[in-house]
């Protein structure tokens, strides 16, 4: 039997591309509104939850600006922006993989829940995931991805012991520590980890197969 029954995954660079959708609807809701972004939208920004990105990018944490802001980006992004994703190259048969070999999978993402559902119908993964938990899931909204996947264990009657989180930034890990999950980077996306962010007990791989070799392997 693998050591790991149950697989948490986070989404953005993870096991999708998209950057693409996500920045072209951060450029919509600054146009729309006529404001100019404090810094460049590109890559780098794309990771925290929403209302954190567009208070960074508009250098301001006006409630009634940020409301605003975040209103145009969901009305571009979950219209049309979000087609604009793609799955990264071998995540697809990594999936398969995982599932065909009895492997519980879920996902845990800053994503608001809307555009993630359409994001799992638009490549079909709609029955990969046996669960699918966001920031917005529940109300009140939980506050961080640590208390999001503490939420989701608990909620799955998971053991850490047999669990694992897949993620590609350094909040990822943490999180995955403060749930003393063991943590596996992805390092084929546009994470921001490197060699110095990476904590001593944290694992990298470099493709979706041999992530999946891992996951597979008997302890």
């Amino acid at each position: 039997m693998p050591r790991f029954q149950h697989v948490l995954f986070d989404l953005d660079g993870t096991l999708i591309d998209s950057a693409p959708a996500i920045l072209s609807s951060y450029r919509d809701a600054f146009e729309v509104t006529g404001l100019r972004p404090a810094f460049q939208i590109d890559a780098s920004i794309i990771g925290p939850p929403l209302i954190e990105t567009l208070e960074m990018l508009a250098g301001d944490c006006d409630k009634a600006l940020i409301g605003e802001l975040a209103e145009q980006f969901k009305r571009s992004y979950d219209s049309t922006g979000y087609r604009q994703t793609s799955a990264f190259n071998g995540i697809n048969a990594m999936l398969a993989r995982l599932k065909a070999g009895g492997l519980s999978i879920s996902i845990a993402t800053n994503k608001r829940l809307r555009p993630t559902l359409l994001i799992l119908r638009h490549f079909g993964w709609e029955n990969h995931f046996d669960a699918v938990y966001a920031l917005d899931l529940f109300e009140p909204r939980l506050p961080n991805k640590a208390a999001m996947i503490a939420r989701l264990l608990t909620d799955r009657n998971i053991e850490p012991a047999g669990a694992a989180y897949v993620g590609d930034r350094s909040e990822d890990g943490l999180s995955a520590d403060a749930n003393h999950l063991p943590f596996l980077a992805a390092t084929w996306g546009y994470g921001s980890l490197s060699a110095t962010e990476m904590a001593p007990h944290w694992r990298a791989f470099e493709s979706p197969a041999a992530l999946a070799d891992a996951l597979l392997a008997t302890s």
